[in-house]
Order: C-alpha cells, then sequence, then structure tokens
C-alpha cells in the first residue's frame, strides 16, 4: 500500500461468505513485532467464526530501525496516523466493508496506538481495545479532544513494561499518561456511563464493565493479578484476549 510515497505492508483475512457490510478489524503487533507473527494469535479464527475482516499492518522502523507504531511518540517521525488512516478507507472501499463498523486494536505499543487513533479519528474507528497498552504522554495530554468512544483495557498488575501505576518513562513519548484507573475514570466521564457491573472472571482475572454510556457505549477494564507484560491467555484471562476483544467490538 502506497502512503504518501512511502510503501507500506499490511496482511488481510477474509472469511468465506463475508456478507457485504462487514466489520473491518485492524490488529496492530506490538514494539519491535512482526504482523505475520500475530495474524497467528487467533483473531482471523475469531473473524470466520463471526465474519468480520481483519487487517494486520506492519509498522515501519524508528530511528533505533525498530517496527514501531507511532502514537504521537518522540522516537519517529512515521506518519502512521495517516497511514492506517488510508488503508482503511481503501480497504472499506475495495472489499465493501462497513465504514460505521471499523474497530482498531493492539497489543502493546499497538494498544497504545489504538488508543490514538480513536482519539484523533472517531469518526474513523467505531471503538478501540488496547491489550497491555496504555495512552501514550501526548494522546493524554491532548485528552479533552476526544469525543466518546468505547474503548476495552487489558492490563496486567504486575507489567513493568507498561505498568498500570503510570510510572512509565516519558523518553521517547512513551509515558505521561497517568495511571489505568485515572485513564479508566476519564473514559467514563468522557461517555457518562451510568452503570457499573463488577465479574469475577477467573481466580486471577476482575472485570470492571461501565456501561449506559452514550449512543450504548461502554468502557471495560480487565485486570490480571500476577501478571507481567504478555497477552494474557484463557487459562489467565478466563477467556482468550481476542475473543474477550471481539465480544466488546461486537455490541457496535
Amino acid at each position: 500500500f502506497d502512503h504518501e510515497g512511502t510503501e507500506r505492508e499490511y496482511l488481510l483475512h477474509l472469511p468465506e461468505d463475508l456478507p457485504k457490510k462487514a466489520p473491518l478489524v485492524v490488529f496492530l503487533h506490538g514494539y519491535r513485532g512482526d504482523a505475520r507473527d500475530y495474524a497467528k494469535m487467533g483473531m482471523s479464527r475469531v473473524a470466520d467464526a463471526n465474519k468480520f475482516a481483519v487487517v494486520y499492518p506492519q509498522g515501519l522502523p524508528d530511528r533505533r530501525k525498530i517496527p514501531h507504531w507511532n502514537a504521537r511518540m518522540k522516537l519517529s517521525t512515521v506518519d502512521d496516523i495517516g497511514f492506517l488512516k488510508s488503508m482503511v478507507a481503501y480497504l472499506q472501499k475495495k472489499h465493501g466493508l462497513d465504514p460505521k463498523r471499523t474497530f482498531v486494536s493492539g497489543v502493546s505499543n499497538g494498544g497504545f496506538m489504538s488508543y490514538t487513533m480513536v482519539s484523533e479519528h472517531p469518526e474513523t474507528f467505531r471503538a478501540a481495545a488496547s491489550i497491555i497498552g496504555t495512552m501514550s504522554g501526548e494522546t493524554w495530554r491532548k485528552r479533552e479532544q476526544m469525543k466518546p468512544v468505547p474503548v476495552l483495557q487489558i492490563s496486567g498488575l504486575s507489567d513493568r513494561i507498561v505498568p498500570v501505576d503510570g510510572s512509565m518513562s516519558a523518553a521517547g513519548g512513551w509515558g505521561g499518561a497517568p495511571d489505568q484507573k485515572t485513564i479508566i475514570g476519564f473514559l467514563k466521564k468522557l461517555n457518562q456511563t451510568g452503570s457499573e457491573e463488577i465479574i469475577e472472571v477467573s481466580s486471577r482475572t476482575t472485570g470492571y464493565r461501565y456501561g449506559g454510556g452514550v449512543s450504548g457505549n461502554e468502557v471495560w477494564l480487565y485486570e490480571v493479578k500476577d501478571w507481567g507484560h504478555r497477552v494474557p491467555r484463557a487459562k489467565e484471562l478466563g477467556v482468550h484476549s481476542v475473543d474477550l476483544v471481539w465480544d466488546f467490538f461486537s455490541r457496535y
């Protein structure tokens, strides 16, 4: 895919007998990630079962030559925001996908980017799901520009790479956002949620679901005890992360 003279790459999974106006999920890899590896995580399986398209874009190298997503970071000048927006518009048109049901999710750095995309382009992305990620410092600083949008956050409470207490270093533009509960509090207020449901999903995982928001929006937070910077499996989370992401997105 050519974006403003730069060649970009992605993997696209289209289930058989995909109906017209099917949803699209953009699934973003983590820092140092390869889209081919993340395509094996299970989202394509979920897409086949629920008849939606899923695309796995590939990030470009940052100044340290590491594949990344530029979620308003200081570590590169790559226009990932423009690329993802343009790529989505192209895929929607080419494959007849529903522009009102396009979602963005990602792992770690991909989670950061998911927050940035729904913050800056809610007209393109209906909802976001961050797996062991958070907001970048710049996205948090510009939070007042955000419009109501559904968000799912999955966090390991023992994560030292993206700690839930907001203590991540601001170097490179990563840190700067507060603790996860403060971010969720902001999103609850933004979406004007009016209900709370606490679910003990497993012996290690607690889910907090805040509903009744603007346009039916919900904000979900799933916390996994004694879990670090890895994607939670069904054993820990009580459900596979990608299944939970689609459970959330499918409501919209």
